[in-house]
């Protein structure tokens, strides 16, 4: 049988994050625990809210598309212009992180390009040290 409601700690320990982070996003409105005197105590639609926020931001989405998104769940459920603002949503953030592959791609191989020209040249300098005679 699962647990049927946690604490701000329990879910900051299993999510591995601060309870800090778990009244940020109580302050956007994307969980909304009740109260058990001075502590809050969350439902299973808060943990689920919190688990779809976090890996939102994992995936790089910015809050207002992760609020959306979220939101789209505690609606009448799937209907076609949910489906098609997530397929958009999900569009215009692949498009941003395949940019953003291909710039770093080409940060590391200009990199790879330093490290090898920095490598040629102690390699050089090892050598000129080597048959060059110790000054007296």
């Amino acid at each position: 049988m699962s647990k049927k409601t946690w604490t701000i700690s329990e879910l900051a320990n299993e999510f591995s994050i601060t309870p800090r982070t778990i009244r940020f996003y109580e302050d956007q409105g994307i969980v909304s625990p009740t109260r058990d005197g001075r502590n809050r105590v969350y439902a299973p639609r808060d943990r689920t809210r919190l688990r779809l926020a976090l890996r939102g931001k994992r995936l790089g989405l910015q809050l207002s598309e992760i609020v959306s998104l979220i939101d789209m769940y505690d609606g009448p459920g799937a209907t076609m212009a949910q489906l098609q603002h997530y397929m958009t949503v999900l569009a215009r953030h692949r498009t941003l992180l395949e940019r953003q592959r291909h710039d770093i791609e080409q940060t590391l191989a200009e990199i790879d390009e330093q490290q090898r020209h920095c490598e040629a040249l102690l390699a050089q300098r090892e050598q000129d040290e080597i048959h060059t005679p110790a000054e007296s």
